[in-house]
């Protein structure tokens, strides 16, 4: 993986970038944000994962070769990083369109389906696709008190039970959770239900090279060993002091500096239907780490970027006007690919018309990268922060090396910011309010916090 950041600079961009010195001036900063990474690790459990899954891996291989066999579709039941992390996974890694394939194109496995919202229509839906008696279903949940996870566990488990009885519904259930703590924890022992453990100390977000993401992989056919040898490799890389050498650091500077001058939309942009996704789960890691009221000190910050997702070259037709003439304010990050994993050829069926002939012989690989090239030319000519990260190939290990890449930049950028960038407080009070509006015991107080809100005034509803 390579990370070209000329056009974050004044001397590229113009007076919109950051200038050398700028850089040069947060030496300091830097400096004591790489030693808290090394002094604080211990507390990252996350940045194990790559040497400490083996058994884990071992465990998840029998138990999907055991279970494979007996079911046609895969359904996760979770939220946040346990939907975004699988979903990105699979759709970079697997074939576009993996459902709709015969089962032996897909490698003899199941489908996969991923089911996070509680949108009523959702799961009815679902259930007039599969049959849930041909399913295992994956409940994710590390505390187990996930109000959309867990309501949808408690419907197909009463739904299995009905179909097949208690006894054979258990063989349709595995549960991912905390190893000790928590509801899910306490119903799968009761429920006698096959259990993966997220370590205790590894938050949702930072989760996907656990069991959260692994074992949907592994069922779907993916490489598992080569996602941790891809972030064991980034890993290394990471270690470096020196942030030239450093991508994820200097990834994480680059955009607290463009904070700073008012970039705080950060756009990931890759040229690769395979790694749409993937723009998606950054979208999370990204804004709920990094998006703070308060700094480590107590101060008030209200720090942070708004990540967006996008895609190339689709949305050179919807977005890319916006981040070429619009405000100031967006850094953008494009995703290239060195070599696509299928080529397919332009005929020179319209040669003697000028504005098509040119294409004819060509190949939409060259098309693609063409495309991703004068994007970045025309930001860069609009004096517009861009950088490019570029992937050899989108393979198991490339994709390791991304996931924690960009999980690494996140907590040094966390660690530049003065923030906990492993906590959620503004995610936990919209929790309370729901828990408190549905009489959840211990939540009166909030319940009258809400009774008392200021009743809205009918002139302003149209």
């Amino acid at each position: 993986m390579k990370m070209d950041y000329n056009n974050m600079l004044a001397e590229r961009i113009g007076p919109e970038g950051i200038p050398i010195n700028a850089l040069t001036a947060l030496t300091p900063q830097i400096e004591k944000a790489t030693r808290a990474m090394k002094e604080k690790r211990p507390q990252m459990a996350w940045r194990d994962l790559p040497y400490n899954q083996a058994q884990i891996v071992k465990d998840i291989q029998a138990y999907t070769a055991q279970m494979k066999p007996q079911i046609d579709a895969f359904v996760v039941l979770g939220i946040g990083g346990s939907a975004l992390g699988p979903l990105a996974v699979q759709q970079a890694l697997n074939h576009p369109f993996y459902n709709e394939l015969p089962r032996e194109k897909r490698g003899n496995n199941p489908k996969l389906y991923v089911v996070d919202n509680v949108d009523p229509e959702r799961l009815v839906y679902l259930f007039q696709t599969i049959d849930p008696t041909r399913c295992l279903f994956n409940v994710i949940s590390k505390s187990g008190s996930t109000s959309e996870t867990m309501s949808q566990f408690m419907i197909i488990q009463a739904m299995l039970e009905d179909k097949l009885g208690k006894e054979a519904a258990r063989k349709h259930i595995v549960c991912t959770t905390d190893p000790e703590s928590g509801n899910l924890i306490a119903i799968a022992k009761k429920e006698g239900y096959k259990t993966f453990y997220v370590p205790s100390a590894v938050g949702g977000r930072f989760s996907e090279l656990t069991p959260v993401g692994l074992l949907p992989a592994a069922f779907c056919g993916i490489d598992i060993e080569g996602l941790l040898e891809g972030a064991a490799q980034m890993d290394a890389m990471c270690q470096q002091d020196d942030i030239a050498k450093n991508p994820a650091h200097m990834f994480a500077a680059l955009h607290c500096l463009g904070l700073a001058q008012g970039k705080n939309i950060s756009v990931l942009m890759p040229y690769a239907d395979s790694l749409k996704l993937i723009a998606a789960w950054y979208g999370q890691l990204w804004a709920e780490s990094l998006g703070k009221k308060y700094d480590l000190d107590g101060k008030t910050v209200h720090t942070g970027q708004t990540p967006v997702n996008a895609l190339g070259s689709t949305d050179q037709h919807s977005q890319v006007q916006l981040y070429a003439e619009g405000p100031y304010d967006k850094i953008v990050v494009l995703i290239g690919v060195d070599e696509y994993r299928e080529t397919i050829t332009i005929p020179n069926t319209y040669a003697d018309m000028p504005s098509l002939g040119f294409l004819g012989g060509t190949t939409h690989n060259q098309l693609l990268k063409t495309m991703q090239t004068a994007t970045e030319y025309a930001l860069t000519k609009a004096g517009r922060m861009n950088m490019t990260i570029t992937l050899p190939k989108v393979t198991s290990q490339s994709v390791g090396q991304l996931l924690y890449f960009f999980e690494v930049a996140t907590a040094f950028a966390g660690e530049l910011l003065n923030i906990n960038a492993f906590d959620q407080p503004g995610v936990e009070e919209g929790k309370d309010a729901t828990y408190a509006l549905f009489g959840r015991p211990g939540y009166e107080a909030k319940k009258a916090e809400l009774d008392a809100a200021q009743p809205k005034d009918s002139q302003y509803v149209i």
